[in-house]
């Protein structure tokens, strides 16, 4: 079973998303805070992290830094979540060490597909 790392802050959005992707199929571990989606993405080694940007005590953009930066995690793909959806933010979580980028609120067919992609690619 694909298990995703789910790093999302907010109780609505982190129960909404985990609950519709059981109901796809995949085992979920949550991390509420950027510093602790740091540690549990060493201690539980998922196949892909979902990336709240806007996390207390380490936003997301350092936190996929720090998961790049370490050889156990540098492999495990990241999507950010984020409403930012300006010009840029797409260019800037990238850099981030993101390999993808999805907007707020979560269109959750478009976010599936994304997530198959890249488990697919072995990115």
């Amino acid at each position: 079973m694909v298990k995703i790392l789910l790093v999302e802050d907010n109780e609505m959005n982190r129960d909404m998303l985990s609950r519709r992707l059981r109901r796809n199929g995949y085992e979920v571990v949550i991390a509420i805070d950027g510093q602790q989606g740091v540690e549990m993405a060493a201690a539980e080694s998922p196949d892909l992290i979902l990336m709240d940007m806007s996390l207390p005590v380490i936003d997301g953009w350092e936190a996929a830094r720090r998961v790049r930066e370490n050889e156990a995690t540098r492999r495990i793909p990241v999507i950010a979540l984020t409403a930012h959806a300006m010009a840029g933010d797409r260019e800037k979580a990238i850099e981030a060490g993101c390999d993808d980028y999805d907007t707020k609120p979560v269109e959750i067919t478009r976010l599936l597909g994304k997530i198959t992609a890249l488990i697919e690619s072995g990115a």
